[in-house]
C-alpha cells in the first residue's frame, strides 16, 4: 500500500516548493490538495465537519498553480487534486490547466473531482445545487472528450460547445486518471460510469470499502484503484486498509508554518 499527504496549502502555511521537497524526501508518493475558490459571507451550508468553520479553507491557494510549482522541484511525486470542485470551473480552462501540469510534470497528476457541500459558494459560480451531480458527470465525460481528440466537441444539457482545438493534450495516456469523491449512490454511479479510481473519506467502514470492490468487479471493472482520504494514524486500521485492497492512503497533514509541518511530516513518515 501507498502513502501520500492530503491537505489545504494556504498563505499562512508552509510554501508549495518546500512542501514538494520535504513529501519526496521523506518517501511519499502524492500530495492530494484541497480547494475552495471563496467562502460566502453568509452561508447556511453546514460544513461537514461539524464545528465552526476552519480557518484554512477561507485561504486555499489555487490548487493548479500550487501544485505547478510543486511539480518545478520534484520529480517522482504524484500531484493531485482532492478535490477539485469542478462543478464551479469552466471545462475547457479546466482541461487545459490539467493537462498542462500533467505535461510540465512529466505524466504526474491525478485528477479528484468531487461535487462539493457549500451551496452559497457553487451558486457564486452559477451552479445550480441541484443538478451539481449531473453537470460534473457531463464535465467529466466533456473532458475525455477535451483530452483525447485533436477536434473535440460535446453536447449535452449542462455542457455544450461545438468542435475545438485545444492543446496540449496530457502526457498520459489516454488522460490522467480522474479520482471520484464520495460515498453517496450517486457518487459511486459516477464511479463506475465515469472514474478511473475511488477517492472515499476517513471513517468510510471496511464493509462498505469491501462491497464496493465486489459491486465494481460485478460490473464489470474490478482494478479500480483505491485511495482513501485523509486517512487517521490507527495502526491497526491502516493494516484493515491493506487487507480490503486499497491501493493507497493519505494522511490529513494541518496546515501549519514550515517547521511544524516538517514535525508533523517526521511523524508520519516514521508512521509509514
Amino acid at each position: 500500500m501507498k502513502f501520500g499527504i492530503a491537505t489545504f496549502v494556504t498563505d499562512e502555511g508552509i510554501r508549495p516548493a518546500a512542501l514538494g521537497r520535504a513529501l519526496e524526501e521523506r518517501g511519499f508518493d502524492s500530495l492530494f490538495l484541497a480547494e475552495h475558490s471563496h467562502i460566502p459571507a453568509s452561508r447556511e451550508s453546514p460544513y461537514p465537519g461539524g464545528t465552526e468553520l476552519p480557518r484554512w479553507y477561507y485561504r486555499t491557494l489555487d490548487p493548479f498553480v500550487a501544485l505547478s510549482a510543486i511539480a518545478s522541484v520534484t520529480s517522482d511525486l504524484l500531484l493531485a487534486t482532492g478535490v477539485a470542485l469542478l462543478i464551479q470551473r469552466d471545462v475547457i480552462h479546466t482541461a487545459k490547466e490539467v493537462a498542462s501540469l500533467d505535461l510540465i510534470s512529466g505524466g504526474r497528476v491525478l485528477f479528484g473531482v468531487g461535487v462539493g457541500w457549500n451551496r452559497e459558494e457553487m451558486r457564486n459560480h452559477g451552479t445550480d445545487p441541484r443538478t451539481r451531480g449531473a453537470l460534473l458527470n457531463e464535465q467529466i465525460e466533456a473532458l475525455k472528450t477535451i483530452w483525447t481528440n485533436d477536434q473535440a466537441e460535446y453536447h449535452g444539457k449542462h455542457v455544450d460547445f461545438d468542435p475545438i482545438f485545444a492543446w496540449p493534450k496530457p502526457v498520459q495516456r489516454p488522460h490522467p486518471p480522474i479520482y471520484v469523491g464520495g460515498e453517496s449512490p450517486a457518487a459511486l454511479n459516477r464511479l463506475l460510469k465515469h472514474g478511473d479510481g475511488w477517492l472515499p473519506r476517513e471513517g468510510t467502514e471496511i464493509a462498505e470499502i469491501k462491497r464496493v470492490r465486489a459491486w465494481l468487479a460485478d460490473n464489470g471493472r474490478p482494478d479500480l484503484p483505491f485511495t482513501v482520504f485523509a486517512a487517521g494514524r490507527d495502526k491497526g486500521r491502516l493494516a484493515e486498509y491493506a487487507e480490503a485492497g486499497v491501493e493507497r492512503v493519505t494522511f490529513y497533514l494541518p496546515t501549519l508554518p514550515e517547521s511544524e509541518t516538517l514535525t508533523q511530516l517526521d511523524e508520519l513518515a516514521a508512521l509509514r
